[in-house]
């Protein structure tokens, strides 16, 4: 068989350009490929919900593929193992409560499990605006990673959802849209973007369920967002709280539409 490069590209341009029309419209966008933001999109998408994922990285699994200092091995709490063993991830006790995982291994799971289910992952896009209406958030302003980094004055495009997760990490990058530009009050304890504290695994991991919830009309919080956005600790190299966290994030949306 002959190989036409026209054809290639061809391919290529339509099938993306398909899949890029298909998210304009969508149940859930998410912010942030990391590993809540995966967990939350298998768990939607298993429900059926229309899924969208966009990480502004050209690899999607954001800090766990290097687990602990580039030791790519990562740790889960006993909570936390089910999800692993959902997506058969090869877990080992290390002691009593504390299980070890390869995290390329993981992170490659937790990216084909949400694939299989049904989420689309577009990488290399960022998020710089929320879509906003009657005091909802109904969706993000997506541009190409590149041109924020080469700093070009190009107009963004916007998708429409009917809810946001923002699962960006420590930045929190979509609530600060809210914060910043809307100068909106926040569903924390005082009111506004509560800022991360330092490195402490028990107390981070012990709040980030309770911080994981919606902040504001239509958005959420998950994963590292969540502590960063009311002021928990981070945690490190121990991720069972950010799949915990991708997990409620879905479960409070697939709640909402219960209802």
């Amino acid at each position: 068989m002959q190989i036409e490069d026209i054809v290639v590209s061809r391919a290529i341009i339509t099938r993306y350009t398909g899949d890029l029309l298909a998210a304009l419209d969508t149940d859930v966008a998410i912010a942030g490929g990391g590993p809540a933001g995966l967990t939350a999109a298998r768990y939607l998408a298993e429900k059926n919900l229309r899924v969208v994922v966009f990480e502004s990285k050209l690899s999607v699994g954001g800090g766990m593929w290097g687990g602990g200092m580039m030791f790519n091995q990562i740790v889960v709490q006993e909570e936390a193992k089910p999800i692993l063993d959902e997506l058969g991830v090869r877990c080992e006790v290390f002691q009593e409560g504390y299980y070890t995982a390869n995290s390329v291994e993981a992170v490659a799971a937790l990216i084909l499990g949400a694939v299989r289910a049904g989420a689309k992952i577009f990488n290399l896009i960022c998020a710089e605006d929320v879509m906003v209406r009657n005091g909802r958030i109904t969706g993000l302003v997506l541009n190409w990673k590149a041109v924020e980094m080469a700093n070009l004055h190009v107009d963004p495009l916007a998708v429409q959802s009917r809810y946001v997760i923002d699962a960006t990490g420590h930045d929190a990058q979509v609530v600060n849209f809210v914060v910043h530009k809307l100068k909106a009050p926040l569903q924390t304890a005082g009111g506004g973007l509560e800022g991360e504290k330092s490195m402490w695994a028990e107390r981070g991991e012990g709040v980030i369920l309770e911080n994981t919830r919606e902040v504001y009309p239509g958005l959420y919080v998950a994963g590292m967002t969540a502590n960063a956005v009311c002021g928990g600790h981070r945690m490190g190299p121990i991720f069972g709280g950010m799949l915990l966290s991708g997990r409620k994030a879905a479960q409070l949306i697939i709640e909402r539409e219960k209802k």
